[in-house]
């Protein structure tokens, strides 16, 4: 009967604490648990990869909010959950510090006596889940837009190229007249700026095929930056680029990546109007799961490319639409520009996020590759 001694007793307490650390540490779900007087208990690897925190075993017996001080909405959740009787279940939350979105379920804690000793909050990361069923509908939107764009674009196509040709037959009629040779040459470049929107229009219609090569995001940076400078007058604008050291190479297409960043440099660049500072950054992103829902989902590594420009900004009515096919504040302007970027970077199963506030910041994270790493 050594199961009833007191050493027994403890020893299977040792057991069943350790058994009980081991579930909690190897679930696919963040945990947090905090006591009725607002310390952390519990808080899994997951939590903290979630969170963008730093394990740390001194953070159990600390008050929550300087733990989650950076997340204060998460914060605010849990505080909050020792005044209600109806607790959350199946919640969403979008986090400030990295924008992910977590759906969360919110339980309380109670001893043996039935009172409340604490709350635990379980939550997933659903960024990718929504990125995807955004991605679904934005694939839906597209299918019936592209239709639609590819029957108008060749329709134009073919008056557009005889407006081009009849103009250029009618200056070899009139060299002696300054006045009708200026006038003809607007109608030719016109018509040369309408075929090339109907080009842009047939591009983006039609799906990007990727050819997949082992690229450095430096060298795709560096290209994109002399790109976007043949397209856009840089004038005393201040472009500062800062690549990590020894970041690990991508799997993805270099053309469509440089592409990408292209339009978000001439983007910056239209912005500021000659006068400002780009700064560039590229680095080694978190830990994010992949393929969510699967059996077997493993967190895999990421490269994160931010663009920030101190221009004026953009008002949130205008970041909610910005990728958005043919939605554009610019004067003259397809509107793709953006919507092409996001299908790029969708393409490459990576995530971009926007913020403004003081100037733009555009960030890019894609995934490494999978298999074994490449190293610059």
């Amino acid at each position: 009967m050594s199961i009833t001694t007191p050493t027994g007793v403890r020893r299977d307490r040792s057991v069943g604490d350790r058994f009980y650390r081991q579930i909690v540490d190897s679930m696919r779900n963040g945990v947090l648990a905090i006591t009725r007087d607002g310390r952390v208990a519990v808080m899994n690897e997951v939590a903290y990869r979630i969170f963008g925190l730093t394990a740390s075993a001194e953070d159990i017996g600390r008050p929550f909010g300087e733990v989650l001080h950076a997340e204060p909405d998460v914060a605010r959740v849990l505080a909050n959950a020792f005044e209600l009787h109806l607790l959350p279940n199946r919640a969403e939350l979008r986090l400030k510090a990295s924008r992910k979105v977590i759906g969360y379920t919110v339980s309380h804690i109670r001893d043996e006596n039935g009172t409340v000793a604490g709350a635990a909050l379980f939550f997933k990361d659903l960024t990718k889940v929504e990125e995807l069923e955004e991605r679904e509908r934005l694939r839906d939107r597209l299918a019936a837009l592209g239709e639609m764009a590819a029957a108008i674009a060749h329709e134009l196509k073919n008056p557009l190229a005889g407006i081009e040709v009849t103009a250029g037959l009618l200056r070899r009629r009139v060299p002696d007249s300054p006045d009708m040779q200026a006038l003809v040459g607007d109608i030719i470049s016109e018509a040369k700026l309408a075929n090339g929107i109907v080009l842009e229009v047939l591009e983006f219609v039609r799906p990007i095929r990727l050819e997949v090569e082992r690229t450095s995001i430096a060298q795709v940076l560096h290209d994109s930056v002399r790109m976007a400078e043949g397209k856009v007058n840089r004038g005393e604008v201040e472009v500062t680029m800062s690549v990590e050291a020894h970041l690990p190479l991508i799997e993805g297409d270099h053309h469509q990546l440089c592409r990408l960043f292209t339009n978000l440099f001439v983007n910056a660049l239209e912005a500021l109007d000659g006068k400002g500072h780009i700064a560039i950054t590229a680095t080694a992103g978190p830990m994010e799961e992949d393929h969510p829902g699967a059996v077997d989902a493993r967190p895999v590594r990421t490269v994160t490319v931010e663009v920030n420009d101190d221009g004026p900004g953009m008002p949130p009515e205008v970041i909610d639409r910005i990728f958005n096919p043919f939605f554009t504040t610019k004067a003259q302007g397809s509107g793709l520009g953006l919507a092409i970027v996001r299908k790029i970077v969708d393409a490459h199963e990576g995530r971009i996020d926007v913020t403004s506030d003081r100037g733009t910041s555009f960030r890019v994270t894609l995934p490494m590759s999978r298999g074994k790493e490449w190293y610059q």
